[in-house]
C-alpha cells in the first residue's frame, strides 16, 4: 500500500504528444504514474492535492509544456454555498433517491453509461470502443482505493450514476452519466450537489472535480460551484462568486514531478 509520503517516489512516465481532447488545435502530453505501482486511497489523495487525476488504473496529469489550460479544481464542502440555479435544481430533483453502492459491474449501470455516451458523444472515440470491458477498465476496475457507485433513482428507474472515489479526507468525482430522457432535470448538477452533501455527512473536507478549462464548454461548468479552489502555481487558491479563475494553472515544470 502506498502512503502519502511514499507517493513522492513513484515511477512516472511521459506520453508522446497527440491532439488535445479538449482543445483540438493544441497538443497534449500526459505524465502518469506507473500503473503497476502499489496505490492506496491516502497515496492517491496526496497526488490529487498535486493536481493528478485517475482514469481506471492510470493516475495522471497534463504536462503539455507551454499550455497549462487544465486547472485542477476542488470544493471545500464546508464552505460551499448554493446559488439560485442550484437551489432550483435541488427543488426539481427532490423526488430522486440516492443509493450508495460498492464498486461492481451491473448491467443496468452499463446500459445507462452506453445510452449517455451515444447521446452526448455520438462521434467520440469512447462510443466507438464501447463494450462492457471498456466500461470496466475505465470506471470500476480495482486500483488500490475505494470507489463508490452513487445511484440516483426515480422510484425504481435509474436516472443517473456518479462514480466517486472515497478517500481519507475527500471524495473525488470520477465520472457521471445520466438518462438522456431526463436531461431537463440537469442530473449532472444534482449529482455534484449530492456528492457535496455526502462528503459533508461523512465528515470529509473536499470534493475534487478534476480539471477546469475556461475555453472548453464541457469542462467550464465547474466554475459555477463557489467558492471553488484552484491549484495555481504551487498552492490552492480560493475564488468566490464573481472572482475570475486564472485561465492557466502555471505549475512550475519541476512541480509536476513528485520528488520536488
Amino acid at each position: 500500500m502506498t502512503s502519502a509520503v511514499e507517493a513522492r517516489h513513484l515511477p512516472l512516465y511521459l506520453t508522446p504528444g497527440r491532439p488535445c481532447a479538449y482543445l483540438p488545435e493544441r497538443e497534449e502530453r500526459v505524465l502518469f504514474v506507473d500503473p503497476h505501482a502499489p496505490m492506496s486511497g491516502a497515496g492517491y489523495e496526496s497526488l490529487l492535492a498535486r493536481g493528478y487525476r485517475r482514469a481506471g488504473r492510470f493516475i495522471y496529469r497534463p504536462a503539455c509544456g507551454q499550455c497549462q489550460a487544465c486547472v485542477p479544481v476542488r470544493l471545500d464542502v464546508r464552505r460551499f454555498a448554493l446559488n439560485r440555479s442550484q437551489r432550483r435544481n435541488l427543488d426539481l430533483n427532490r423526488d430522486l433517491n440516492l443509493h450508495d453502492r460498492p464498486r461492481a459491474f451491473h448491467a443496468e449501470h452499463f446500459a445507462l453509461y452506453a445510452a449517455y455516451l451515444r447521446h452526448r458523444h455520438p462521434d467520440g472515440g469512447m462510443t466507438e470502443q464501447l463494450t462492457p470491458e471498456s466500461y470496466r477498465d475505465y470506471l470500476i476496475q480495482p486500483w488500490g482505493g475505494e470507489t463508490r457507485l452513487l445511484e440516483l433513482r426515480l422510484g425504481e428507474r435509474l436516472i443517473a450514476l456518479a462514480v466517486t472515489d472515497r478517500l481519507p479526507q475527500a471524495l473525488s468525482a470520477v465520472y457521471t452519466c445520466f438518462d438522456p430522457d431526463f436531461s431537463g432535470r440537469a442530473p449532472g448538477v444534482y449529482a455534484i450537489l449530492s456528492q457535496i452533501a455526502l462528503a459533508r455527512r461523512l465528515g470529509l473536507r473536499y470534493l475534487y472535480l478534476g480539471y477546469w478549462l475556461r475555453d472548453c464548454r464541457k469542462m467550464a461548468y465547474k466554475a459555477h460551484y463557489r467558492p471553488i479552489q484552484a491549484l495555481i502555481g504551487a498552492e490552492w487558491r480560493e475564488f468566490s462568486r464573481g472572482e475570475l479563475i486564472p485561465a492557466e494553472t502555471n505549475i512550475p515544470v519541476g512541480g509536476l514531478f513528485l520528488g520536488n
